[in-house]
């Protein structure tokens, strides 16, 4: 008998769907209201927020809004319009394209309407069914996305774990041997979550032992590390290694859109297999010259990465010094982990953001183990030492609380708030 489609879905929501009742507009689908700044306001009231990837501060910069505003007077927000290949193609977006590919130091770069799409499609097109993947188990869903397209073999190595890349590069070696393919190996520049950023270094110098291309994810990376900003692979002087460098405009950049960087023939072919965007709308102007805008903030205004790190390194470690956990992050991204269950989760959260007026992310199960939650805080360059102050000051009070049965307590009566 052929069941209705739909019955699993109504049945099952997914793991963090089954949520969706208590969470939705609350701890899920927030809405965040007013200009783009530390402070914002969620649900009416004034919050300190910590949880967007606005790391330079460039997403309401009054020089980035006055070329946007400038270039939507001019273009519109539509121009150009269709693909690239059939007529969205302009001198802008070469130009932007060579300018991406001299700050990441390689010899040509490709503009893309999205990350997410851009590196599924990337991956899609660098392999084939002869080839072999293998890649970070704790890589970003649009690797996971665009290894699900793989037709081939694909093993996944421990996290940042360079002994258990190697031992998979074995099998992967024998396989494609076997099958005259090659071997692409994927990892992220910064792993968004944990913060810690990808032993790259280690990585590419296994290229001496095995035969292997790198294709790296610098999400987090690009704008925020580097002596100029290039990113991890700068950071750790092996920027030369990274085969296809792929980074995001929606962090350091504060805007839409994305690239991928590499040598003039991979390039070349992307431009003609990355379906993405073979088959989607150009990158707007707005975004296009936008883009171009951010980028020559990036190369000439270094105080804007410097005060970055003045909040980062104030932040991480007044956490550390007051016994916070906050793992192996070495760049921005700074996790804060605590055990607890999911309602004792939202019952935290909801008090940090009701009564102590600090919106961050809150990243529980399935996302990470069972009994741990995690707070993650992204700082800018645009917070404060009051904002860092005022937060480590509520995170020593939201800790007592967790650990003397507090949010044990009233988890019944935050989830009927919640449903108001």
């Amino acid at each position: 008998m052929v069941k209705d489609l739909f019955e699993r879905i109504q049945q099952n929501k997914g793991p963090l769907g089954k949520w969706a009742a208590h969470a939705e507009g609350y701890f899920v689908f927030p809405k965040l209201e007013g200009e783009l700044s530390p402070r914002m306001k969620f649900r009416g009231k004034d919050i300190l927020n910590w949880s967007i990837n606005d790391y330079l501060g460039l997403g309401n910069h009054p020089e980035v809004r006055k070329i946007d505003a400038e270039v939507a007077a001019e273009y519109g927000a539509a121009y150009p319009m269709g693909a690239r290949m059939m007529s969205g193609h302009t001198s802008v977006h070469e130009q932007l394209q060579d300018e991406l590919a001299a700050f990441v130091k390689k010899e040509a770069a490709y503009v893309l309407n999205f990350g997410y799409q851009g590196m599924v499609s990337i991956i899609d097109a660098l392999v084939s069914k002869n080839d072999v993947i293998v890649y970070d188990v704790d890589s970003h869903a649009c690797i996971i996305d665009g290894v699900r397209l793989h037709h081939g073999k694909r093993f996944t190595y421990k996290h940042n774990d360079v002994e258990s890349l190697e031992k998979n590069l074995q099998r992967a070696t024998k396989i494609a041997d076997e099958s005259n393919g090659g071997i692409l190996v994927i990892t992220e520049g910064v792993f968004g979550m944990r913060g810690q950023q990808g032993k790259l270094k280690e990585i590419i110098a296994l290229k001496e032992k095995y035969n292997f291309r790198v294709l790296v994810d610098d999400a987090h990376g690009f704008g925020t590390l580097g002596e100029t900003g290039a990113g991890a692979g700068e950071e750790q002087g092996c920027q030369d290694g990274i085969d296809v460098y792929f980074s995001t405009f929606a962090k350091a950049m504060g805007s839409i859109g994305a690239f991928v960087a590499a040598d003039k023939d991979t390039i070349d072919y992307l431009k003609y297999n990355l379906r993405s965007q073979m088959f989607a709308k150009s990158l707007p102007m707005i975004y296009t010259k936008g883009a171009l805008k951010r980028l020559d903030m990036l190369r000439t205004m270094p105080e804007l990465k410097a005060k970055l790190w003045e909040n980062v390194n104030n932040l991480q470690n007044g956490l550390k010094s007051r016994g916070f956990e906050i793992g192996e992050t070495n760049t921005c991204v700074t996790p804060v982990y605590l055990k607890g269950s999911i309602p004792e989760a939202m019952a935290l959260v909801h008090d940090l953001r009701e009564n102590y007026g600090i919106f961050l992310s809150i990243v529980v199960y399935p996302v990470i183990p069972k009994g741990i939650i995690l707070l993650r805080m992204i700082p800018t360059s645009s917070h404060n030492i009051e904002d860092i102050n005022t937060t480590l000051a509520a995170f020593e009070a939201i800790r007592e609380k967790l650990q003397n049965g507090t949010y044990k307590k009233i988890s019944a009566a935050v989830t009927q708030a919640m449903g108001e």
